[in-house]
């Protein structure tokens, strides 16, 4: 029998290892098969990804290598395309399809468990497909922080001050977790570096961004602690433009929809999500929203065999008093369900009765910089240090193995008897460079490096 996990984040990694220690017996006599079809061969501790842009976590210590953890698991590096149910199939391209031009696999399974997870959700704003920048991946992160800190070499090495204010304006659109903790952190990395290593740039030469389409940010920490976030950034100079959208960013200017305009190299999308674009192209119930119908058991709507959880799943909230009331699509649901999910393919598998997934919310916790945060706990709120210590001992906690617990506490216990790692590494997006041009070939040229 062949269990098909189809995603290798939160639920696709957790799930299959719950599998794998709940059928190891199945799986040593080759009665049982688990495959995890994933983009990437490793599972993206989302939470950490401001931290190892500002250079706190080294970024291999973000990420979980999925064969190294699932063992037992069959992992193929690939991209499902569609599903057909019905004839219990899915096909997908790997690396090498690609690579030879060969038509999608085909790949048949007894159980299917959904966990694609979600993409960016944009918009069509004018010139945001040519110069913004996502936040969602460790190759993101990096390269955020590798851009940010070339802006300020930009800006330190010339005298020309279009050249140095565009350089100096860093714009963040989204004011949920992802754009106020990466800001947060970066404007917290730039103040530092401002400060003890370029001489002619001045942390008030800088201008931070962030707009934000509602009327409050951080809606997940209750409006006490957004309004507390709010006047924290604005007291670091942070520009907080509430009930404010981006209309273009065409040119390299960021039109925003209260007039302002501001020159700027570097615009972060963060926001929000949509449903993966793979929940389409199944023969699968999906919601208005593009999520796919499940019960509270983790099961697919009047379908057999089919399980989903995490952002891809419209799961009942059972525990919440709210009528029709959903589980939010987060990492906290997300891992807590992956071991329901789990749990409950093998009581299927055994004739068992199933479990419902129920979990009152525990609270949020965000990270505002160093030593600055703020978070809401089982009712209570916290700000400042205490709040910034709860979210590194909160996210420690749940990092999976004992061997990144472990890297990651180090790192952050060295940070603190040291400086900073101020570096650029730039050129790690384009190795070959260097080669070709001393190959004889044409210089490379960013098209997106252009003034």
């Amino acid at each position: 029998m062949r269990v098909l996990v189809v995603g290798g984040g939160y639920v696709g990694m957790y799930t299959a290892l719950r599998l794998q220690r709940r059928l190891r017996a199945e799986l040593v006599r080759g009665d049982v098969e688990i495959v995890v079809v994933s983009p990437d061969p490793y599972m993206t501790y989302q939470p950490f990804l401001p931290e190892a842009a500002a250079g706190s976590i080294s970024p291999r210590h973000v990420v979980v290598p999925l064969r190294r953890v699932l063992r037992r698991c069959r992992i193929v590096v690939g991209e499902v395309r569609t599903i057909d149910h019905a004839r219990r199939t899915a096909t997908l391209t790997t690396p090498a399809t690609e690579e030879k031009g060969a038509p999608a696999e085909r790949l048949g399974y007894d159980e299917l468990v959904l966990a694609p997870g979600s993409v960016s959700r944009t918009l069509p704003v004018p010139g945001l497909a040519e110069h913004g920048i996502g936040f969602r991946t460790v190759e993101e992160a990096i390269g955020l922080r590798n851009h940010v800190i070339e802006q300020m070499d930009i800006a330190s090495s010339t005298r020309d001050p279009e050249i140095r204010d565009a350089a100096l304006t860093f714009v963040f659109v989204g004011g949920g977790y992802a754009g106020v903790e990466a800001l947060g952190e970066l404007e917290d990395m730039a103040r530092y570096t401002a400060r003890h290593y370029y001489p002619n740039v001045k942390p008030e030469d800088m201008k931070w961004i962030l707009v934000e389409a509602s009327g409050r940010i951080l809606p997940e920490v209750g409006p006490e602690l957004g309004r507390y976030t709010v006047t924290e950034l604005r007291r670091r100079n942070v520009d907080v433009r509430l009930e404010t959208r981006l209309d273009s960013c065409a040119g390299r200017v960021a039109v925003l929809s209260d007039g302002a305009r501001f020159p700027t190299r570097t615009l972060v999308w963060t926001a929000g999500v949509r449903p993966h674009p793979l929940l389409a192209a199944t023969d699968l119930p999906l919601t208005a929203r593009g999520r796919l119908k499940c019960t509270a058991e983790l099961t697919v709507e009047g379908v057999a065999h089919a399980w989903a959880a995490g952002d891809a799943a419209a799961v009942p909230d059972v525990a919440s008093e709210e009528p029709g009331r959903e589980t939010a699509p987060n990492a906290q649901h997300a891992v807590r369900q992956a071991g329901v999910l789990g749990d409950n393919i093998v009581h299927s598998l055994r004739g068992e009765p199933l479990e419902t997934y129920a979990h009152r919310y525990a609270g949020s916790v965000a990270s505002l910089g160093l030593h600055k945060g703020v978070a809401q706990v089982y009712g209570r709120r916290l700000k400042g240090y205490p709040a910034w210590f709860m979210h590194r001992v909160h996210h420690l906690s749940r990092v999976p193995t004992v061997n990144r617990k472990a890297r990651v506490l180090a790192e952050w216990t060295l940070a603190g008897l040291f400086k900073r790692e101020i570096v650029s590494l730039g050129s790690l997006e384009h190795p070959r460079a260097e080669f070709e041009l001393a190959a004889g070939g044409k210089p490379f040229q960013d098209p997106n490096e252009s003034f």
